[in-house]
């Protein structure tokens, strides 16, 4: 057996009062998938940014390449090899896609004055991009861009650098299946010229397909080194030190009065005539490809955009939503896909996170009530097993699950009627999960009406009482739930199938 690529020994990290890694070991080798799996909290990242230069170790060893290896920075990293899409993404929004995907190894005019070829750079970068057959233009800036496409984005940049060790942290969360098909065939090709790649995933179901081992953190500890293709349970149990009975737990409810109408709801340019309805206690999943107007429409409901025609109606009430803080006071709450970007205020407090949207009603004739918004923050992170070192802690250095918890305990504060989950599994582990799904089900015996936006079918197929399918910002179908297969979303999401609402 050939040599590890990439070797790491008794590898720790001390933070100050934190013990993030305790004696890990993991050895890569070359045109491998070596993946790491592991609970939000249980060391995956930090581990990945000592390799690549984020963090320094406090303790152990590194060798890449046979050669004891002591990395800096992330430039350092890059210069020996060493490339990584991290789960947040990590753009210059206001840079162009072709910028961005060079940023650092521009190709120069000019060695002498430093003078970046433009046209050069768009035309490699246009390359880049239909090796993924990713129809974007190299010149438009990211910020434009939708989550999806600036993953893909991150995607390309590091395969880019010639690294020899690409990591992938959750570079699947937001990919369509044909995307992820496509990502995975040029993983595999590359893996044949000998490239390495440590792959970070919560989606379990997709280890075999593309994985060759597979190495478990608990705890900042290592658990175990096992195949790919070890059976889903065993790898749980690894994981969390128990076992889970159902990954998909959906309770059947009996849907009640009609809650919500969406009517002819119009963006122009952006998605057209969307209309549905949902139910109390229902749970309407919403599909598509990415750009098919998913998260557009849900920002529209929610008042976040503005849509040029339309009507929204709740319990049969019309409303004209000219705000998110407007669709709140009429008990319609939105989760959005951007967590850190767009749903948390990440230098506050996790308390202050919580009551955020609830302010007025914890608030006496003129002061703050202190008590009231503590006893708020404490019922949610009861109600929701928030896992943090205390109220003050910053949101931000909270573990993804336990952020969207917390994102999710400030929109039930409000006590909405309709809830709108975008993607609200991205980047959580097997675990927290299982907790959201929970809450899920939990919200619609209520009789709280759901709406779920998801990339991640088998969740979608798993929950959801109808499916609602976009296609090119149009309703391409409406699906019960014994029509809602995986076959017959995809067709409806590609070629526009119709099926009866």
């Amino acid at each position: 057996m050939s040599e590890p690529l990439l070797h790491l020994s008794h590898i720790s990290k001390q933070f100050p009062g934190v013990l993030a890694l305790d004696d890990v070991h993991l050895s890569v080798r070359a045109g491998e998938v070596h993946v790491l799996l592991g609970e939000n909290g249980a060391g995956k990242s930090t581990l990945v940014k000592i390799v690549t230069g984020a963090y320094q170790r406090t303790g152990g060893d590194i060798s890449f390449d046979g050669r004891p290896l002591q990395v800096a920075d992330p430039r350092h990293a890059i210069d020996a090899g060493i490339s990584m899409v991290y789960q947040e993404i990590n753009l210059a929004p206001h840079l162009t896609v072709a910028e961005n995907v060079y940023l650092g190894h521009e190709p120069l005019r000019s060695k002498l004055f430093r003078i970046i070829d433009q046209e050069r750079m768009n035309r490699l970068a246009g390359q880049a991009l239909s090796r993924f057959h990713l129809q974007i233009d190299p010149a438009t800036p990211v910020q434009q861009l939708s989550v999806a496409q600036q993953q893909m984005v991150e995607i390309v940049k590091a395969f880019s650098t010639n690294a020899r060790l690409i990591i992938l942290d959750e570079p699947t969360a937001t990919l369509t299946s044909r995307e992820i098909d496509e990502l995975f065939t040029l993983i595999r090709k590359m893996k044949a010229e000998g490239v390495a790649f440590i792959y970070i995933s919560h989606r379990l179901e997709e280890l075999p397909l593309i994985g060759d081992q597979v190495t478990v953190l608990r705890d900042g500890r290592f658990v175990a080194t096992v195949p790919a293709d070890t059976a889903m349970d065993e790898l749980i149990r690894l994981m969390i030190g128990r076992t889970v009975d159902h990954l998909f737990p959906k309770r059947h409810v009996q849907a009640g009065e009609r809650l919500l109408d969406v009517e002819n709801l119009t963006r122009d340019g952006v998605f057209h005539d969307v209309g549905f309805s949902l139910r109390q206690g229902e749970i309407l999943g919403v599909a598509g490809l990415v750009g098919a107007g998913r998260t557009e429409m849900a920002r529209a409901i929610f008042g976040a955009d503005k849509a040029d025609s339309g009507r929204i109606s709740l319990e049969g009430r019309p409303l004209d939503i000219q705000s998110p803080c407007h669709a709140l006071k009429q008990g319609i709450a939105y989760v959005s896909e951007d967590r850190k970007g767009q749903s948390m205020a990440l230098g506050m407090s996790v308390q202050d996170n919580i009551t955020l949207a609830e302010l007025p009603g914890l608030s006496g004739p003129v002061l703050l009530n202190a008590g009231a918004e503590r006893e708020c923050a404490e019922k949610y992170r009861k109600e929701l097993d928030i896992r943090m070192t205390g109220p003050e802690q910053p949101a931000g250095l909270l573990s993804g699950g336990n952020q969207q918890k917390v994102v999710i305990a400030r929109l039930l504060a409000t006590n909405p009627k309709v809830l709108i989950f975008d993607e609200p599994t991205r980047g959580v582990d097997v675990g927290a999960k299982v907790e959201i799904y929970q809450l899920i089900n939990q919200l619609v015996e209520r009789g709280t009406g759901v709406i779920l936006i998801s990339s991640y079918l088998p969740e979608l197929l798993a929950l959801s009482d109808r499916v609602l399918v976009m296609r090119e910002g149009r309703v391409s179908a409406l699906l019960n739930r014994d029509e809602a297969t995986q076959e017959n979303i995809l067709a409806a999401a590609t070629t526009g199938t119709e099926q009866a609402a």
